[in-house]
């Protein structure tokens, strides 16, 4: 069974930045996908970005050039970096990976921008 830890939420002014982590435990092999989704009061669960075994990215229109993604496979551990956040991007963000064809998620951690 595999776990995901994340961490890395807080509050923050509009323009700030975040970073996110999410590391993932128990099993043996490595996960194909990893990525972060998001879900707002009253909205359902968003795509915010994901990333491949190797380099290969993609992001939501709403966060392409502010949200950078990356991973480290040994362990399997990927980060999100927020920046120019915006009080449209609190929310609950959730950490997704994808092992041997099964899916897995964190349990959120919050984000709010807020002046």
């Amino acid at each position: 069974q595999v776990q995901l830890v994340e961490s890395g939420g807080g509050s923050v002014q509009p323009g700030g930045s975040l970073r996110l982590s999410c590391a993932a435990s128990g099993s043996r092999f490595r996960a194909s996908v990893m990525g972060w989704y998001r879900q707002a009061p009253g909205n359902q669960r968003e795509l915010v970005a994901e990333i491949t075994g190797g380099t290969r990215a993609k992001y939501a229109d709403s966060v392409e050039g502010r949200f950078t993604i990356s991973r480290d496979n040994v362990p399997d551990t990927v980060y999100l970096q927020m920046n120019s956040l915006k009080p449209e991007d609190t929310a609950v963000y959730y950490c997704k990976a994808v092992v041997l064809f099964s899916t897995y998620w964190g349990q959120g951690t919050q984000v709010t921008v807020s002046s």
